[in-house]
């Protein structure tokens, strides 16, 4: 059997053809300037700057793109891989792995997560997603207004501060939502609309929780690591992005917390309201129970029954039905159930 062709170089590549899969490609000049490429014609390659390639890999002709590309075969691996875990590794002048973004719809970020699969060199940044991701959309945008970096490793952190700043403005809106709440329980008002509100805000802040818990974990182990192996074009500052998202992390906790702590005031507030009212039915019960047991007993088809040949009978009855009610009311007072 013939053996597969070795990996072609990646300039060798991108000058062939049009690249499959490719959602769009900036090339990064020396003085920091991106400069967006059109994604339906081949990319002549440059001197004097590096390449930041994103692709779509649910599409069929990327992976066997990706699969032909000259970098180390362990990146290549995790690019065309299932894995769904946080993990950040480097090797032979590359650093390469998956971290987890929130998913963008058509206008807004929403609460599901996916993984950008990523491989780095010093002169070129492969990224790919399987959904539209916020970080890598909103990194792009900023590229095209004309936010300048200075290395491709600057533009992979650039990602990592655009999910942390995706997550923050998620924060500051759960944060304002329940200041809402919060005034309108201390004003006494309760509802259990408020409370479905509390636990879907939980909700959110476990999810962003769990997300940067990995990615906490990642920058504080590459902080630990040593990365003399690593050109100075490759090296991530690690212990600032760790610091930022620790930062952020505990602003998250805190409003889960709350969010929390909230959401049990709210259910005592509710609970206390139906004791209120379950009391109510109780007394209004046990005030009924001697006139019923009243009318039970002339309502009997019995012969002595009293009452039944005196011109007021009704009018007695009547009495003892409500002489029975004050006495239990009397005696509900003297126990201590009515105040």
């Amino acid at each position: 059997m013939l053996a597969d062709p070795p990996p072609a170089p990646v300039g060798s590549l991108l000058t062939r053809e049009a690249v499959p899969g490719l959602v769009w490609a900036f090339r990064l000049h020396h003085d920091g300037r991106a400069e967006a490429l059109p994604i339906d014609k081949p990319i002549e390659p440059s001197h004097d700057g590096r390449l930041w390639l994103h692709f779509n890999l649910s599409d069929v002709r990327t992976r066997a793109w990706l699969a032909n590309m000259h970098i180390p075969q362990l990146a290549r691996d995790l690019l065309l891989s299932n894995d769904e875990f946080q993990q950040i590794h480097t090797i032979d002048n590359c650093v390469y792995g998956v971290f987890s973004d929130l998913v963008r719809s058509i206008d807004a970020p929403t609460e599901e997560t996916d993984f950008l699969r990523f491989a780095m060199t010093e002169r070129l940044l492969i990224s790919g997603r399987h959904q539209a991701l916020c970080a890598v959309d909103a990194t792009r945008r900023v590229l095209e207004s004309g936010y300048r970096v200075e290395s491709v490793a600057a533009l992979l952190e650039k990602i990592i501060h655009e999910v942390a700043d995706t997550m923050d403005r998620i924060a500051d809106k759960v944060g304002t939502e329940i200041d809402a709440i919060e005034d309108r329980v201390v004003a006494g008002e309760t509802n259990s609309e408020m409370r479905g509100t509390l636990g879907r805000m939980r909700r959110t802040c476990v999810r962003l929780h769990r997300q940067l818990a990995g990615l906490r974990v990642l920058f504080h182990r590459l902080e630990l690591k040593s990365m003399d192996n690593l050109s100075p074009a490759l090296r991530l500052q690690a212990g600032k992005l760790a610091q930022r998202l620790d930062g952020l992390d505990h602003d998250i906790v805190e409003l889960r917390e709350r969010s929390r702590l909230l959401e049990e005031e709210l259910r005592f507030k509710l609970e206390e309201e139906s004791n209120k009212h379950l009391h109510a039915l109780s007394v209004v019960t046990m005030l009924l129970l001697p006139p019923t047991l009243v009318t039970g007993i002339f309502g009997m088809n019995t012969k002595g029954l009293p009452l039944t040949d005196v011109d007021s009978g009704f009018l007695v009855a009547a009495g003892l039905l409500i002489g029975s009610a004050v006495l239990a009311y009397l005696l509900m007072r003297r126990l201590g159930i009515v105040k």
